[in-house]
C-alpha cells in the first residue's frame, strides 16, 4: 500500500484549485492567537498507566490501544472528536486519528502533518525533526481520509482552513501535557498541509520544517513545470524519456493500453472514473517525466527502455514509475479526498508536451476530473493558493522549506520575501522528492539542523 499513495504523488503535487467553501483570506481568517508564554516544563516521566490516564482525561480524546515503539519511547494510537464545521461545531463530528510517539513531557513535541491517511505509516515513524530533537511527535491523519473521514461526507468541509484548524485543536489539547517548544513538520502534501496550518494559526507551533511542499499559485498553467523539465539532468536522459512516451503512444499503444486494462480484470478492478485503459494510459505517459524525476533521478537515466525492449519489459518499467495499479476504480475511491483537494484548492496544472504531438487523444485528459467522479461537485477557488503565498511572503516567521535540485515540485517552490522572518529554503543538489537535510550540502546541513534545534530550545543532541 505505501507504493499505491508514492503513486498519486506527481499528482498531488502538480497544480492548485479551491473548495466549496472558500479558506479565509488575509482580510477575513481569524485573527491569529496571541503566541502562548513558555510553561515551565514537566520534570517528570508519568508512569506508564498514567500517562494513558491523563491523555484520556483529555476532553474529546480517547485511547485505542499501544503500539510497538522505538527504544526510549512509548507509541499510543488515539482518536480526537473534531467537528465537521469548525465554523459550525453543533452540526457534527468525527475521530481524527492520531499516533503518538512519546518521549518525555519535559522534552519538546514534533506535531507531524501527515496530508494523507495513517494507513501508510507505521506508528513507530519518527519524521527527521523528531530524531534530530529527541522529542515527542503527533502524527495526524488529514480529514476525510482513512478512519478520519465524517459519515455523511459532505465534501465541502474538506478545504485547508478546516483542517488547518483540526491541528490548531489538537495543538490546544495536547499542550496540556506538553508544554515544552512544538515544531511542526510535513513532506509533500504533509509539508503543504504544515504551511497552511501556520498560515492560520501562526503562533501554534514555534518553527516549521517543510520538505518538498508545492506553491502553485496558478491553478492549470503547467508553464514553469514545462520549463524545469527542459532542463532537468541530462539531455540524453530528457531524450530517452521523450523516445519512452512517444513509443508508448505511438507503436505500443494498443499493446499497453491492452496489458493495462488486463492487470485491472487480473486484480478484479475496473477503469470506469479513469475512463478506460487508453485514457488511463495517456493520462500516465504525459505525467512520466514528472513522476521519473520525482523518484528516479539521474541515477533511473540508465534503466529507461531502448526502442529495443519488448513490450513486457517496457510495461514492467512503465508500471514501476507511475504505479499504473494506483488508478483503478478501488485505488482511486481511497484517495479521493487527495483529488478533490486538487480540484477546489490545491489545483492540477497541465503539461504543454509538444514532443508528444500528433500522439494526444483526449483533450482535457490532465484535468483532475478525470479522477474524481462527477457525482461529486467542484468549485475551484482562484484565492485560496495565492492568500498562502503572500502570507509566508509577508508576514511568515520561523519557516524552514527544503527541496531536491531535481524535484519538479522546485517549479513552484515557497519563497521568502519582504516581511518573512527567520524564514529559509534549502535544496540539497541531485536530490528528488523524498528529501531530507542528510541530502543538503554539509554547510546547509548544519545551518539548518541549528535553526530547528534554537527553535526548539534544544542545544544538542540528548539521549
Amino acid at each position: 500500500m505505501k507504493t499505491l499513495r508514492y503513486s498519486f504523488m506527481p499528482l498531488l503535487l502538480t497544480g492548485l484549485l479551491a473548495s466549496a467553501v472558500a479558506a479565509p483570506s488575509a482580510a477575513t481568517a481569524r485573527p491569529a492567537e496571541a503566541r502562548p508564554a513558555a510553561a515551565p516544563a514537566a520534570a517528570t516521566r508519568p508512569a506508564a498507566g498514567d500517562l494513558s490516564t491523563r491523555l484520556a482525561a483529555i476532553p474529546g480524546m480517547r485511547v485505542v490501544k499501544e503500539n510497538p515503539a522505538p527504544a526510549g519511547y512509548r507509541s499510543i494510537e488515539l482518536r480526537y472528536r473534531q467537528p465537521v464545521d469548525h465554523r459550525h461545531p453543533d452540526r457534527g463530528a468525527f475521530e481524527q486519528r492520531l499516533f503518538l510517539l512519546h518521549r518525555a513531557t519535559d522534552r519538546p513535541m514534533v506535531l507531524h502533518t501527515n496530508g494523507y491517511d495513517l494507513d501508510y505509516q507505521d506508528p513507530a515513524l519518527r519524521a527527521e525533526p523528531t530524531e534530530i530533537l529527541k522529542s515527542n511527535q503527533i502524527s495526524v491523519e488529514q480529514r476525510y481520509f482513512g478512519t478520519s473521514t465524517p459519515h455523511p461526507t459532505d465534501w465541502t468541509k474538506l478545504d485547508i482552513w478546516q483542517a488547518a484548524t483540526d491541528h490548531h485543536r489538537i495543538v490546544r489539547a495536547l499542550r496540556t501535557l506538553y508544554r515544552a517548544p512544538w515544531i511542526s513538520t510535513g513532506g509533500s502534501k504533509g509539508g503543504m498541509a504544515t504551511v497552511y496550518h501556520r498560515r492560520f494559526y501562526p503562533h501554534d507551533v514555534a518553527g516549521s520544517v517543510a520538505y518538498s511542499a508545492l506553491n502553485n499559485t496558478g491553478n492549470r498553467d503547467g508553464t514553469a513545470e514545462d520549463r524545469f523539465l527542459e532542463r532537468v539532468g541530462s539531455a540524453a536522459c530528457r531524450d530517452a524519456l521523450t523516445a519512452v512516451q512517444r513509443e508508448l503512444l505511438g507503436a505500443r499503444r494498443m499493446q499497453t493500453a491492452g496489458r493495462i486494462a488486463r492487470s485491472a480484470a487480473a486484480h478484479g478492478d475496473t477503469l470506469h472514473i479513469v475512463g478506460g485503459a487508453d485514457r488511463l494510459l495517456e493520462f500516465t505517459t504525459l505525467m512520466l517525466p514528472e513522476r521519473f524525476w520525482m523518484a528516479q533521478g539521474e541515477e533511473g537515466c540508465g534503466r529507461i527502455p531502448g526502442r529495443g525492449a519488448t513490450g513486457a519489459a517496457l510495461y514492467a518499467w512503465f508500471d514501476g514509475v507511475m504505479g499504473l495499479q494506483g488508478y483503478t476504480d478501488l485505488s482511486v475511491s481511497l484517495v479521493t479526498a487527495s483529488f478533490y483537494q486538487l480540484g477546489t484548492q490545491l489545483g492540477m496544472s497541465e503539461r504543454a508536451a509538444p514532443q508528444l504531438a500528433g500522439l494526444l487523444r483526449h483533450p482535457g485528459i490532465q484535468r483532475i476530473r478525470t479522477l474524481v467522479p462527477r457525482n461529486i461537485p467542484m468549485r475551484f477557488q482562484p484565492a485560496a493558493m495565492p492568500d498562502i503565498d503572500r502570507w509566508v511572503r509577508r508576514h511568515g516567521s520561523e519557516l524552514m522549506f527544503v527541496y531536491g535540485g531535481n524535484d519538479p515540485v522546485r517549479a513552484h517552490p515557497f519563497r521568502t520575501g519582504p516581511g518573512s522572518r527567520d524564514t529559509h529554503v534549502y535544496v540539497g543538489p541531485h536530490a528528488g522528492h523524498h528529501m531530507s537535510l542528510d541530502k543538503l550540502t554539509p554547510g546547509d546541513r548544519e545551518r539548518a539542523t541549528a535553526t530547528l534545534r534554537r527553535w526548539a530550545g534544544v542545544d544538542g543532541p540528548t539521549a
